[in-house]
């Protein structure tokens, strides 16, 4: 791990990146924000989490870090040690974990469950979508730590980086952090501007969408676009999947998962 910590006495807000070495946008955000030797009017801790995944360019080493969580300090896999190292550090804190994707080029954030503190962040975070994971959090930081995680973008894109790097500001801002710009820093992108009183919508996972071994796979659905009964879904070598009830698609893609296409959601509400 690196571990940055700005401001005076024990921070109670954490950002952490590249949980995944496959997805370098958390780190580059990281490194971003703190070359800005920006002024905090609390204290935050900044942790880049997986640098031996990162320099090897791979997911992970051993494991799945966001599967390992939370973690034995005696165990064999190098990711089951640097889950447990990665609770304590982020003991006591209200986390910021910054991921990407391959099924969705614009931010949106998943929560355990939608608690006070998500209500108070999430609203002033860069996203339109918010996704309570519940069952599926097992072996995830956010079923172990105050976590909020928001995907930034496409995994390795130029936007996602950026997009991480403003997600990470709007965060600091609305715990506190932060209270005006880093002198001399750009705007956010306008695909990032959200203007105050904007909605974010709501959905609660509830099941896996299966995908079979096979060569070829294709998606038919947008995620979190409605998808109606008997609507095609997916395929894996030319055999479709069609939805058996109305649904909402969640982190859908074609390749992004070895054994899912991605989840079925539920729309439970929205945030403002």
């Amino acid at each position: 791990m690196r571990i940055y910590e700005l401001g005076e006495g024990t921070p109670e807000v954490a950002v952490v990146g590249s949980i995944h070495g496959d997805e370098p946008c958390g780190e580059r955000a990281i490194e971003r924000f703190v070359a800005g030797e920006p002024s905090v009017e609390r204290p935050v801790k900044l942790v880049v989490a997986n640098e031996e995944a990162l320099d090897a360019d791979v997911r992970y080493l051993d494991e799945d870090l966001n599967r390992a969580f939370p973690g034995d300090p005696n165990a064999e896999t190098h990711e089951g040690r640097l889950a447990h190292d990665l609770v304590r550090e982020l003991r006591g804190t209200t986390v910021l974990a910054l991921h990407s994707t391959q099924s969705y080029a614009r931010p949106f954030a998943l929560v355990d469950e939608v608690d006070a503190v998500s209500r108070a962040i999430c609203p002033h975070l860069p996203i339109e979508h918010l996704v309570e994971t519940g069952k599926f959090a097992s072996g995830r930081l956010i079923d172990h730590a105050h976590t909020i995680e928001v995907e930034c973008g496409l995994q390795r894109s130029e936007e996602a980086a950026v997009n991480a790097y403003w997600v990470v500001r709007a965060f600091l801002a609305a715990t506190g952090v932060l209270s005006a710009p880093v002198e001399g820093d750009a705007e956010p992108p306008l695909s990032l501007d959200r203007r105050e009183g904007d909605e974010v919508a709501v959905f609660r996972l509830l099941d896996r969408i299966p995908k079979a071994p096979a060569e070829r796979y294709q998606v038919f659905a947008d995620n979190f676009r409605r998808v109606g009964k008997g609507d095609p879904v997916a395929a894996a070598d030319g055999d479709a999947y069609s939805a058996d009830s109305e649904f909402y698609p969640v982190l859908l893609s074609a390749n992004g998962y070895e054994d899912v296409f991605g989840y079925a959601a539920d729309r439970v509400g929205t945030l403002a």
